[in-house]
């Protein structure tokens, strides 16, 4: 599927399939320009039916889906989920699920898969004692298209959310799509520009994917971006991810591999790292000191990666040091 066929507007008389002249189109094509002519014909009814079955082939589940969320047919995500299902075409991690062999349903397992993360970051938020909902700000870094972005900003409203990317459509999408703020990260850490400080910097799966040029500084990068008495999670590939990879760490306790799921940005500094948590440990007092750390949970997140909770000290104990 090509970027054209992902933007085709819900509106357009005729998708573009993108066919030579003489190539003809698919099944799901076909039922695409059928579902588009009764939309014309204002049969929605009709419409959702067929659009649904276009949805289930893979060369045009993301246009029929971009059709039946953006005219609220019956079958709509949105009308399950009560929240914004747009999906780009530019999601490199909707395309994970899309290519990914286990997955019979990608558009379920990737809008269930935000929820799920939600929840998970709720009950870790919970163990230390400070409840999502009453976070007054969250950025979310390194924040993609908006997989868990549409469920933040269900919970919290938009006003409340910032999000940060290096890849500047996904910056782009999510202050479109979802209402948020948003400013574009940078490859360099110490390149990035905080606007301001948050209470909660949420990090999930950045550290999974970094070289360890780059690790420490990315960790002392972002503390800096959360405010007195705020928070900074972030999240690892730990033991038991290492495991199931086959993985064998080095001796201080790292590994990496320069390649990923993105295709937006270079494996050398975005591929896929795994670290225990001695290594862990060991940057965290190093970098923001050990006595930052409030929390840990192991295997927290999708049952696979690690979550670790920093908190900086508010100005009151700073004024009594």
């Amino acid at each position: 599927m090509n970027d054209e066929q992902g933007r085709m507007d819900g509106n357009a008389h005729a998708p573009a399939l993108g066919l030579k002249p003489d190539q003809s189109p698919s099944a799901g094509q076909q039922l695409l320009q059928e579902g588009l002519l009764l939309l014309e014909q204002g049969d929605r009814t009709g419409a959702a039916q067929v659009l649904a079955r276009a949805r289930s082939e893979r060369d045009t589940l993301l246009q029929a889906h971009a059709l039946i969320e953006s005219h609220d047919l019956v079958g709509s995500f949105r009308n399950i989920m009560g929240l914004d299902c747009t999906i780009s075409p530019q999601d490199d991690i909707f395309g994970f699920f899309a290519g990914h062999a286990s997955s019979t349903n990608p558009l379920r397992d990737y809008l269930a898969d935000g929820w799920r993360t939600l929840s998970e970051l709720m009950l870790l938020l919970e163990a230390v004692g400070l409840p999502l909902l009453q976070t007054p700000s969250v950025l979310e870094f390194a924040s993609g298209h908006g997989r868990f972005t549409r469920h933040l900003v269900k919970a919290l409203g938009p006003d409340r959310v910032t999000v940060s990317d290096v890849v500047p459509d996904a910056v782009h999408f999510a202050m479109q799509t979802f209402g948020v703020q948003g400013f574009l990260s940078a490859s360099v850490p110490e390149q990035v520009q905080w606007p301001r400080r948050y209470g909660l910097v949420f990090v999930l799966s950045l550290f999974s994917h970094l070289p360890r040029s780059t690790w420490s500084r990315w960790l002392k990068v972002l503390w800096d971006a959360v405010e007195p008495g705020g928070l900074l999670v972030f999240t690892t590939h730990g033991a038991k991810a290492a495991n199931f990879d086959h993985v064998t760490l080095d001796e201080e306790g790292y590994f990496f591999a320069p390649s990923s799921e993105s295709n937006a940005i270079d494996g050398q500094e975005y591929g896929t790292a795994f670290t225990a948590e001695p290594f862990v440990l060991a940057r965290i007092a190093e970098t923001v000191g050990a006595e930052g750390l409030v929390h840990k949970s192991l295997v927290h997140f999708w049952n696979h990666q690690d979550a670790y909770v920093l908190r900086k000290p508010s100005k009151d104990n700073d004024a009594a040091l």
